[in-house]
């Protein structure tokens, strides 16, 4: 049944005064414009909805059982559009992140983002630092490197400086640098990372055989276990340190890239990715006030 929307609201406000007059000051209208509007919904529907008495107005039976749907369905829209108030429209922001900098940093403060910004629908997936940002449709990415790639708009986050990283069990029998030459070195695809360290330690670099692996967290794990020695950047694996699945053998750290926020130049930056682009530069801004 199609009953107008007006009829239905001033019914309402009637039902709840008992009085035409007082639902006329409720809703901004005239007496008159009330009662008509209530006279139109009575003959849509075939039945009184007031007797008219001596003192005002009192509810017939189908009025009686109309106002409590009447009263429920307005107090529920009234609520509804009220939320809506001050609200932002929620945005899906589509990020991709290297696996090591999700686990290692992102995952442990992503509640905050949350917290502090609630109309962000974020979707995360990971990577090994290959991906193409519009192939694969996101709005940004987090990637390892010297910031350095075409067509893309980079901004700096965090340094990642790399240490050898190892099982607790092998500490021991490495005591200096040289003594990595009898330790299996794990490695990841850029194959320069050993030979630099090694140049900051000082010492002839080792022949390199160990396993090549494409993700340092997948490194990281088969160092735990005991496979060999990896070069980790430390800042990411504080919590395994401190757990004491790895250990760190010493303080020479080598500098071959960071952690980057990137996206497409040509991608107009939403509101969202604003919103996260903020959140991590004070989140690394704060971090360093600390130190």
């Amino acid at each position: 049944m199609d009953l107008p929307l007006n009829a239905l609201r001033a019914f309402e406000v009637s039902a709840r005064h008992l009085s035409f007059t007082r639902a006329a000051q409720e809703l901004h209208l005239t007496q008159t414009a009330v009662s008509q509007h209530v006279k139109n919904l009575e003959q849509r529907l075939g039945k009184p909805l007031f007797r008219r008495v001596p003192r005002g107005l009192a509810l017939t039976d189908e009025g009686l059982a109309l106002l409590p749907a009447l009263v429920d369905a307005f107090a529920r829209m009234s609520a509804t559009l009220e939320s809506f108030k001050g609200a932002q429209k929620r945005e899906v922001l589509s990020v991709g992140v290297v696996g090591t900098f999700a686990v290692g940093w992102l995952l442990p403060r992503l509640r905050d983002f949350q917290a502090r910004h609630p109309f962000v629908e974020l979707r995360l997936s990971t990577h090994n630092n290959r991906i193409d940002l519009a192939a694969e449709g996101l709005d940004c990415a987090i990637r390892f490197g010297d910031g350095q790639w075409p067509g893309m708009q980079t901004r700096h986050l965090l340094d990642a400086p790399l240490t050898p990283l190892c099982a607790p069990s092998l500490v021991h029998r490495i005591r200096a640098p040289a003594d990595l030459g009898r330790e299996t070195l794990l490695r990841s695809f850029r194959s320069d990372e050993w030979p630099q360290w090694f140049e900051a330690a000082g010492t002839p670099c080792s022949l390199l055989t160990g396993p090549v692996f494409d993700a340092s967290l997948v490194s990281a794990e088969a160092a735990a276990q005991g496979a060999g020695v990896a070069l980790l950047p430390v800042a990411l694996f504080d919590r395994d340190l401190r757990s004491g699945r790895l250990a760190r053998l010493f303080d020479v750290e080598v500098n071959v890239g960071g952690y980057w926020l990137t996206r497409v130049k040509t991608r107009r930056k939403s509101t969202a990715m604003k919103a996260f682009q903020d959140w991590l530069e004070t989140q690394f801004a704060d971090a360093k006030a600390v130190l």
